[in-house]
């Protein structure tokens, strides 16, 4: 059964409706703000595709030719072969810049290069078939002279073995600045079967042996002394001893129709920490040689090439529009509105409104769920014009418990008007028979009573007393006769609230006593505070059960839930 009670049952949130030319023109031009940027988003970051990232190869042709002067060799012809054609890898190509030359080396045996104080004094110093990573071949076991002054470790190796370390200056290939590549760069987007290239259907054999980048952007060759300007350095400068510089090409395509547009994007950057260009293994390079053969010697001429590697890297993604990835879009920017609702309520809350309506809106928007745990009692004392709430409490006496905030009393209009009404009838009618109990004091007086009417109670939440200091109660006033214990009155009420109610019998003493508890509420607390439960002195609920008993004199204590606002009952008509 439960279980079905939840399955038919709906849930919806409250809202509150405030009538406020100010707060209208706020929360749609709000809306409006959000709506344009949301709408700008959307389209900017075209939020409303799908998109899918590209797949790549890249080919590359180095074009140019060199004329350089090595010493000891002389003037050299270099072509591509000869600067790009031993280090090549996948999607990037290599150029010489700069090159060291040890010519004429053999097979045999020779001293060792001096590195780092590597020095002997004898043959005892030098280890037979040693070697590092610093060495150039296998040690003999034997000591010999290096020069005049220095003597090293003999080798078995190419001999002479290489003995320079740092690059020419200037480079000796600074024309390879001058070179230019071809790239040639082809894409697809598996999800939308779209295929392009960097070389646009327009471009002919005319136009790429024409095109210069400074004037069209799309031109797929490059000079490589502007790629490497464009990433910021210096080709005289980086030709030295070599480097790494990436060439970005970016595809950022859109395959709508009425918007199609698939165009590549270049950018160019250094990759290689440019700081260890004055710390350890600077720049790039590598070795290679070229062998012949000399009177049935085998000979070689070693050299170790200095150069740029470049790196060509290819990203990008294709969009096109997905009807799924629209209703993604704008069910996820709903939320945005919400920003609206949490200004305006703050600044209904700050100073930009007065207290008393950010009270009042925030009465109407919050509702409070009272906790039957922590019951907050109202409190009203005759001898002041305050309310006091206080937590009740299952072992101290309310008339001592300290109130945890003190609010002014509020009026109900509906009560007072009725007041006015009723006095004005007792001054025209006859006064009624009074038959007044006699409320003398007992013999025994509670601690905590203050106007010597009061009994003592078993329950602590029932010890209080209408006075906060000792004086009269306020049962004595002939105000608590008129507007509590006046039969007519109680009856009118009931008559009131209920046409059909029967004549008055013994079962009415109850509805009347009820009705008086009531009128005292009214009376006393006026409006209370929201989630409150007024306490009423034990010196008034005495003199109502003495003026209407229950017959077996059982009573079942005053319910909160039963107690309403006299302007729901009178409203000034009575």
């Amino acid at each position: 059964m439960s279980v079905c009670r939840f399955l038919c049952q709906y849930e919806t949130n409250k809202l509150v409706r405030i009538q406020s030319l100010r707060l209208g023109s706020l929360k749609w031009s709000l809306n409006g703000f959000i709506l344009l940027l949301i709408s700008v988003m959307m389209l900017w970051n075209r939020n409303y595709q799908e998109f899918d990232l590209v797949v790549s190869s890249v080919t590359t042709k180095v074009k140019g030719v060199a004329l350089t002067h090595l010493p000891g060799v002389g003037d050299v012809v270099w072509d591509v072969v000869d600067y790009s054609g031993h280090s090549q890898g996948k999607n990037s190509f290599f150029v010489v810049t700069n090159v060291i030359v040890t010519k004429n080396q053999k097979q045999g045996k020779c001293p060792e290069v001096p590195l780092k104080g590597r020095l002997c004094r004898s043959d005892k110093d030098c280890e037979k078939g040693a070697w590092d990573q610093l060495s150039h071949g296998i040690h003999t076991g034997s000591c010999v002279k290096f020069d005049v002054l220095r003597k090293t470790c003999e080798v078995s190796a190419w001999c002479p073995v290489e003995t320079k370390t740092n690059p020419p200056r200037p480079a000796l290939l600074a024309a390879a600045e001058n070179f230019t590549v071809l790239i040639k760069n082809n894409i697809r987007f598996p999800a939308f079967k779209f295929i392009r290239r960097n070389i646009l259907p327009n471009m002919n054999d005319a136009y790429l042996r024409s095109c210069d980048r400074k004037k069209d952007s799309m031109c797929p060759i490059f000079r490589l002394g502007d790629v490497v300007r464009e990433a910021g350095e210096k080709f005289s400068e980086m030709s030295v001893e070599g480097g790494v510089i990436g060439i970005m090409i970016e595809w950022d395509c859109n395959l709508d129709r009425l918007m199609q547009s698939c165009l590549p994007r270049y950018s160019f950057r250094r990759l290689d920490e440019k700081e260890s260009n004055r710390t350890l293994y600077p720049g790039l390079n590598f070795r290679y040689a070229k062998y012949n053969t000399v009177n049935g010697v085998e000979e070689r001429t070693l050299y170790k090439a200095f150069g740029i590697r470049f790196d060509v890297m290819v990203f990008g993604q294709a969009g096109k529009f997905s009807f799924i990835q629209l209703i993604i879009y704008i069910g996820s920017t709903l939320s945005y509105y919400a920003l609206t609702t949490i200004l305006i309520d703050w600044l209904i809350g700050t100073s930009c409104y007065s207290a008393e309506v950010g009270q009042n809106y925030s009465e109407k928007k919050v509702e409070s769920v009272k906790d039957k745990q922590k019951c907050v009692l109202c409190v009203s004392y005759v001898d002041e014009d305050n309310i006091r709430l206080v937590k009740r409490s299952q072992k101290k006496s309310l008339q001592d418990i300290k109130p945890t905030t003190v609010q002014p009393r509020k009026e109900d209009t509906g009560h007072v008007r009725a007041v006015l009404s009723l006095l004005q009838a007792d001054r025209e009618a006859p006064p009624p028979l009074e038959n007044k109990p006699d409320m003398n004091p007992g013999p025994r007086r509670p601690s905590w009573c203050k106007c010597d009417h009061c009994s003592p109670s078993s329950l602590p939440h029932e010890e209080l007393c209408c006075r906060r200091s000792d004086g009269a109660c306020i049962t004595s006033s002939p105000l608590f006769e008129k507007l509590v214990l006046r039969r007519p009155l109680l009856e009118a009420i009931l008559v009131y609230r209920d046409p059909l109610t029967p004549p008055p019998d013994a079962a009415k003493t109850a509805d009347l006593r009820h009705c008086a508890y009531r009128q005292y509420i009214s009376w006393r607390f006026g409006v209370r505070p929201a989630d409150t439960h007024p306490a009423i002195p034990r010196c008034c609920v005495l003199r109502i059960r003495e003026t209407y008993p229950s017959p077996n004199r059982q009573y079942s204590g005053f319910r909160p839930a039963r107690t309403a606002s006299m302007q729901a009952c009178t409203n000034g008509e009575l």
